[in-house]
């Protein structure tokens, strides 16, 4: 086990210093750690909030509403389930010195990419590439 990476509280990953050294690896590990404990959260708050409602409305245009917006919320948190999926992946490729770098070219992921998406898997441009191919073939 490696020791704890001091990390300033106002640190931001820079292009000046070296690829996914300590400081920008511990950053983005607590970035997708606080995000998927985020999501944790909001998960439990949402069944939390399903037991509590589970009554019988008379009405059956509030019921329809009713069962429409859970059913919203419910879509909703299969996305973010998934969405956990993918940020454990990034914990995984963060433990094994794989994050950051495309898996398509084996290129460094921009900074700039992975801050704002930190589960991103390539660099923008092989992720352009796969979208068009995607797109040629969805044509068909």
């Amino acid at each position: 086990m490696k020791a704890e990476t001091f990390l300033p509280e106002d640190y931001r990953p820079a292009e000046d210093e070296p690829f996914m050294n300590d400081r920008q690896v511990e950053y983005f590990r607590r970035k997708l750690t606080a995000w998927k404990s985020e999501l944790m959260n909001d998960s439990r708050d949402t069944i939390e909030g399903m037991k509590d409602s589970t009554r019988n409305i008379p009405d059956i245009a509030d019921r329809a509403s009713e069962e429409t917006d859970r059913a919203l919320e419910l879509r909703t948190r299969d996305r973010q389930r998934k969405l956990v999926g993918k940020i454990d992946a990034a914990l995984r490729r963060i433990d094994e010195g794989e994050y950051g770098y495309c898996q398509v070219t084996g290129d460094p992921i921009s900074l700039k990419r992975l801050d704002a998406r930190p589960i991103a898997t390539m660099s923008l441009e092989a992720q352009e590439r796969h979208e068009r191919r995607e797109k040629v073939h969805r044509d068909d």
